[in-house]
């Protein structure tokens, strides 16, 4: 792979780079400012990360010469029919918290890898359960943590997820924000 493209990450994320460097392949991180992450009204709520990291990967087309590959994600968690993004302040993310507790979900993080002459979109779901937790619990995490670049307001990898997550289907590193073993395979294949 290393040797026939030059993969670009299109994330600002630490997650995703250190995700995305254990593929043991070279890459950069080139970040263009303000891209839209808005999505249509009425768009079905498990289609929306991958409309975001197709619109994202729009914002790159100048760059794909060369053999480059851009990569790029949008992670949501959908709870019911609501899309879970980022929240917007400390309050939000206890909001979003107290909606989580005691439920399933799904995470879904839609990915394209775009080349000059080719995209592969695809999305992966995970399903993630959650313990009850208590109003303590969560105003300990979201004042320590502070998860306000996080969808769904948790990253499963720090302290609410190991005391408050009871079951998970799926890939776990698709919930840090990167599912790397599918990617692995798409890039494989591209």
């Amino acid at each position: 792979m290393e040797k026939d493209y030059h993969i670009i990450l299109a994330s600002n994320s630490p997650r995703r780079r250190e995700l995305l460097a254990g593929l043991d392949v070279d890459f950069e991180v080139r970040v263009v400012k303000g891209v839209s992450e808005a999505y249509p009204a009425g768009l079905p709520v498990m289609d929306v990360a991958g409309y975001v990291a197709r619109e994202k990967a729009g914002a790159y087309k100048d760059q794909l010469g060369g053999g480059a590959v851009v990569l790029t994600a949008d992670t949501v968690v959908v709870l019911g029919g609501e899309v879970l993004g980022k929240p917007k302040d400390l309050d939000d993310a206890r909001r979003m918290l107290r909606m989580l507790s005691g439920m399933t979900h799904h995470v879904v993080t839609g990915v394209c890898l775009t080349a000059a002459d080719r995209q592969r979109c695809f999305s992966v779901v995970t399903d993630v359960t959650f313990r009850e937790l208590s109003d303590e619990e969560i105003n300990y995490y979201v004042d320590k943590y502070r998860p306000l670049d996080k969808a769904g307001a948790y990253g499963i990898q720090e302290w609410i997820g190991y005391v408050g997550v009871t079951s998970i289907s799926g890939s776990y590193f698709n919930v840090m924000g990167l599912p790397v073993q599918r990617i692995y395979e798409e890039l494989r294949r591209f």
